[in-house]
């Protein structure tokens, strides 16, 4: 397919979440900025991706729009996966991670919903074959720091059908008195976010495997200290991290160090589908659970619906506990008893709402 035209844009959707708005963010979090990727072939169709960029967004569009446009208008795409690495190679002067691998994230996003689309197929239909229709997800709560809110949005969120709730709490009172809230059998996990020192983890967790800990997400800094978290495993709490990992290589030497009991990668920051299809594959070859991180609403979460409907050992994935004034996706109409379907239409599967993209797009 020749590629003839590719398009950037910021969508930026307010929120509400239920507390202050305050979050892990240097300032208050109550948008979600979405940084879309469109591509046109020559025939005239199209592809929509997503590039990671909460807090980021400008950046991250100026180096789609900087370097990737003069790498892929007017060129030929056979085979994406070949050119997501041959563009990683071209562009490694510029960061392996961070905001460059976010924007090859979105563009390669585009292109396989570009080629699905020609080819008149759901995205999942490339990937591999599908084994279910509809995928688990698990409520991720944004971070309220109150123990009088954290649990009332734990049991508003039981109440709606999902089976496993994720904190981003870091007290371990906050978590306990979240668990009493739940009770014992619904899953809870936390992500803390790498806020706690190694010797502080290594003495909660006996308390928080008495909790019965789902999983501890990122729990220190830097997040890619593989060997910490390898001696963090064992002691009856499992060990997820992966968000902030870029490419597969990192990945892989995450999971050579046994880092984690899972991972997760994240298809809007991580280097797209095609760099999440080889993650899947070393995560196959060394046993280890995928729990995708997906905490968007645009074309970055049907993505990963199509990637997991094409990966049975993936058993959940994120959805963000928040309600935006808007939805590009009807994503609400994929949810259902905490499952959220997977689209059968060509590409992604949904169309895309113009008018929530027009009211809310800025410059």
């Amino acid at each position: 397919m020749k590629i003839t035209r590719l398009d950037t844009f910021i969508v930026e959707i307010p929120f509400t979440d239920g507390g202050k708005g305050h979050d892990v963010t240097p300032t208050t979090w109550n948008t979600l900025e979405n940084v879309l990727v469109r591509v046109e072939d020559e025939l005239g169709n199209v592809g929509w991706g997503e590039a990671f960029g909460y807090f980021v967004a400008d950046a991250t569009r100026a180096l789609i729009q900087r370097l990737f446009t003069p790498l892929l208008v007017g060129r030929e795409v056979q085979d994406i996966a070949q050119w997501n690495l041959d563009t990683q190679l071209a562009l490694h002067l510029f960061g392996r991670y961070g905001v460059t691998t976010f924007a090859l994230s979105g563009v390669d996003m585009a292109l396989w919903d570009l080629k699905a689309r020609r080819e008149g197929v759901p995205l999942h239909r490339l990937l591999g074959e599908a084994t279910r229709t509809a995928i688990p997800a698990y409520a991720s709560l944004v971070r309220y720091g109150e123990n009088s809110v954290a649990p009332q949005i734990c049991q508003q969120a039981q109440a709606q059908g999902f089976k496993t709730i994720k904190l981003h709490e870091v007290s371990l009172d906050e978590i306990a008195r979240c668990r009493d809230a739940l009770g014992a059998e619904t899953a809870l996990a936390t992500d803390v976010n790498c806020a706690w020192a190694a010797d502080d983890v290594r003495a909660w967790l006996p308390r928080l495997a008495e909790l019965n800990l789902a999983w501890l997400e990122e729990p220190v800094f830097p997040p890619e200290d593989f060997a910490t978290l390898s001696s963090l495993r064992g002691a009856g709490v499992p060990i997820s991290a992966g968000e902030n990992w870029c490419t597969a290589h990192q990945f892989e030497q995450a999971l050579k160090l046994g880092a984690v009991d899972s991972i997760q990668p994240s298809v809007t920051k991580v280097g797209g589908i095609s760099e999440c299809l080889r993650i899947a594959q070393l995560a196959s070859q060394h046993g280890t659970v995928v729990l995708p991180h997906t905490p968007y609403f645009g074309p970055g979460l049907i993505a990963t619906l199509h990637l997991a409907a094409v990966q049975p050992a993936v058993p959940m994935v994120e959805y963000l506990y928040v309600q935006p004034q808007g939805w590009l996706y009807d994503v609400p109409g994929l949810l259902r008893d905490g499952n959220l379907g997977v689209p059968q239409g060509p590409g992604l599967g949904l169309e895309m709402d113009m008018t929530v993209f027009e009211r809310y797009q800025r410059n």
